[in-house]
């Protein structure tokens, strides 16, 4: 009876070269066989799907529609296997600094895109096609 049904292949919801390549960035690590693939993708995902669940319930005790940080937090805090090794990685929430973010944001509204500083690490592409300042401009004789 067991045979006469068909089966479906079971996939992976992450992409499984990328999967690869994040494994391989531990040196011990030369060849990823493609069972232990599957296997890491599927747990992944498992592990994913679980996280999310716990932080969902968390907001929805709290009575908040969005999951933020201190409810991924807390869902790892009750878990302890997973508090084990995971609540060291993540960002420790500090009031100061959200304080600071949403005032820098009110203010940041009122100016015009241009006058906006941009994110740490990044340029402006106007920074990219602007003249130095310091070249004279090139000037082309007729003769």
């Amino acid at each position: 009876m067991a045979e006469d049904e068909a089966v479906d292949p079971i996939r992976p919801e992450f992409p499984t070269g990328r999967v690869k390549k994040i494994m391989k960035l531990d040196k011990d690590i030369n060849k990823v066989n493609s069972e232990a693939l599957f296997l890491v993708s599927c747990s992944t995902d498992i592990f994913l799907r679980f996280l999310a669940e716990r932080s969902a319930e968390v907001a929805t005790e709290k009575k908040k529609k969005t999951v933020k940080l201190d409810h991924l937090r807390t869902a790892v805090k009750r878990h302890r296997p997973t508090s084990d090794f995971l609540l060291d990685s993540l960002p420790m929430p500090s009031e100061s600094t959200q304080s600071v973010a949403r005032s820098t944001t009110d203010r940041d509204r009122s100016l015009p895109v241009a006058d906006k500083p941009a994110p740490a690490g990044t340029r402006r592409i106007d920074h990219f096609f602007r003249k130095p300042g310091n070249e004279a401009p090139i000037q082309i004789n007729d003769a």
